[in-house]
């Protein structure tokens, strides 16, 4: 990526967010709900509010349905309205089998959502384009560096970071961020001007969210991940909450409550759940709906 590249996505990158905040208060005038389009900060990608996930105790839960059982529930869950779909390098065969449970559907009605993990000694364009291949999509609406868990991984990652923005140009991802762990890699969120959209751990208890350790076991620090998280937003990057549910170890009313809290008190654009049956897409689309009433 040679430097003037860099600086024009950068300098294109805040025109961006401030058409995206007129954009979010003219979407905001609609009434809400979980199936709602979002616009993510200052991408151009839009998603719905719900998203369903693959990655639960790292894609186990969804892999364990079988392709049959999983495309009935992507189905469903399609049928009901959510057209954000997220997976990931490292939840295995959930890539494939989320492929082939989108078979078939115009690609340009959902929104699909990956994450590289950003190792050493690893060709980072072969291995976007191996992700490409294993979910069987011809582009990426979004592209996360995943799990960035130190205070330096704006450094570190630098040679993906490149290599990202060199498929962007290609059309191959459309827009791009990270997912981080830890307060240490929070912390670089709000300022970075590379991202585009960050994936946040989120609940009202702060169960599996950020410590100063990165993914220690202790309750996570949530007035600071709050405030971080507005910092962003008003920074102009869209946000993504994950962990909700407390990773699956909520109840019913700590779920709704969770809901809540992520939507209407710190203020995240939309969230990713793990789903392993009907009944639970179902229960998140009432508690979104619920949050926004």
């Amino acid at each position: 990526m040679n430097p003037f590249t860099r600086r024009n996505f950068l300098k294109a990158g805040m025109a961006a967010g401030a058409l995206a905040s007129v954009e979010t208060l003219n979407l905001r005038a609609e009434p809400e709900t979980a199936t709602s389009w979002v616009t993510l900060g200052k991408s151009d990608v839009k998603v719905t509010r719900l998203a369903l996930g693959t990655g639960t105790f790292g894609g186990r839960v969804q892999r364990d349905l079988g392709q049959e059982g999983f495309t009935r529930l992507v189905r469903y869950a399609y049928d009901r309205g959510i057209r954000f779909f997220e997976t990931s390098e490292s939840y295995g065969e959930s890539q494939q089998m989320l492929g082939v449970a989108l078979k078939g559907i115009p690609r340009e009605n959902y929104r699909l959502m990956s994450k590289v993990t950003t190792a050493d000694g690893v060709n980072a364009t072969a291995k976007l384009d191996e992700m490409r291949r294993n979910s069987d999509t011809e582009y990426f609406d979004i592209m996360l560096m995943h799990h960035q868990h130190t205070a330096t991984w704006p450094e570190d990652s630098m040679r993906w970071q490149d290599a990202i923005l060199e498929a962007q140009e290609k059309k191959t991802i459309l827009s791009h961020g990270a997912s981080v762990h830890g307060l240490p890699a929070l912390q670089q969120v709000p300022d970075n001007k590379w991202l585009q959209i960050a994936m946040i751990r989120m609940n009202h208890k702060g169960v599996r969210m950020d410590t100063p350790v990165a993914d220690a076991r202790g309750l996570g620090n949530v007035p600071e991940v709050v405030e971080r998280v507005q910092q962003a937003k008003a920074n102009g990057l869209g946000v993504i909450s994950m962990k909700l549910a407390g990773e699956s170890t909520f109840n019913h009313e700590d779920r709704q409550k969770a809901m809540r809290f992520a939507f209407r008190h710190a203020g995240v654009d939309c969230v990713t759940v793990g789903f392993k049956a009907t009944s639970e897409v179902d229960e998140a689309i009432d508690n979104l709906n619920l949050a926004f009433a």
